[in-house]
């Protein structure tokens, strides 16, 4: 059997706004990003990690004039502190 990109984000404790962001920040394609940023989230940092990212993509949008990606940004790591809540890096 082999696995697509939807199954592997059902089995990732990742949405696929948070995988975008990583693909983004990291110039990956999003299943490269699907599996490091499962991979990211089982480590002691990894959360620490992948909000930094999202937080470097919500600067890198507004200094470009991107407000509507600042905005779609900022719900995903709205949701990303608010899914991972008992992780240091989202306190």
């Amino acid at each position: 059997m082999i696995l697509g990109f939807n199954d592997c984000l059902a089995l990732s404790a990742l949405t696929e706004a948070e995988i975008d962001a990583i693909a983004r920040h990291e110039n990956l394609t999003e299943m490269v990003a699907l599996e490091l940023g499962n991979y990211l989230i089982r480590q002691p940092d990894g959360c620490v990690i992948i909000k930094g990212m999202i937080l470097d993509d919500i600067a890198e949008a507004e200094s470009r004039g991107r407000a509507g990606r600042a905005v779609v940004l900022k719900a995903t790591l709205k949701h990303f502190i608010d899914t991972h809540p008992d992780n240091p890096a989202n306190a």
